[in-house]
């Protein structure tokens, strides 16, 4: 049986075994999954080539003690942290290129950043509410806002997938990021 065709149970295994071939096995299966989520943050091949790499180094730490329910979301989510931290880290000088500045300025209108030390402690929180949020919208809903939110995938993308026009994505979009700054209002979070 090839890496690439390991079961995510057997993939776990091999991490909880502290085998090398856990990487491996890994990287074959979810390699361009998650170069995809760096690229899209990050629009430069080099940083999303050396944020997978990073993908794979956090999960060796983190696999044991955890052993996350969906490898693929998982890995895809510690894909995007360190895309985004990278991100951050490149343009606290200057603004770059890609989708991911788009994406900041549709969320800016929702979720406040004037905030000070508290912002650790209030992420956590924040970080519930939001995804509480999200499951309990409609379907198509949920997951045009996770493709925009969370893939930063472009709008015309997110038309293509679900057979929608670029209007109806940036209207859903709109109204869903309406909702959920009132939703936050109703949290007491400053929006």
């Amino acid at each position: 049986m090839s890496n690439n065709t390991l079961s995510d149970e057997k993939i776990l295994d091999l991490f909880f075994a502290r085998s090398q071939e856990a990487i491996q096995a890994t990287s074959a299966k979810y390699e361009r999954y998650c170069h995809a989520i760096a690229f899209k943050i990050l629009g430069n091949q080099e940083d999303s080539e050396e944020c997978v790499n990073d993908t794979w180094f956090s999960t060796w730490k983190t696999v044991p003690p955890q052993r996350p329910q969906n490898l693929k979301l998982f890995l895809g989510k510690i894909t995007r942290n360190l895309s985004i931290d990278r991100y951050r880290a490149k343009t606290t000088t200057k603004r770059g290129g890609g989708e991911m500045p788009r994406v900041l300025d549709e969320l800016a209108e929702c979720i406040s950043s004037g905030q000070s030390v508290e912002d650790e402690l209030i992420g956590a929180e924040l970080n519930q509410v939001i995804q509480s949020f999200v499951r309990e919208l409609p379907s198509r809903e949920g997951d045009v806002f996770i493709r925009r939110y969370f893939f930063v995938d472009t709008p015309e993308e997110i038309a293509s997938r679900y057979g929608m026009t670029r209007g109806s994505v940036a209207v859903t979009l709109s109204r869903t990021r309406t909702k959920l700054k009132k939703r936050l209002e109703k949290e007491g979070y400053q929006v």
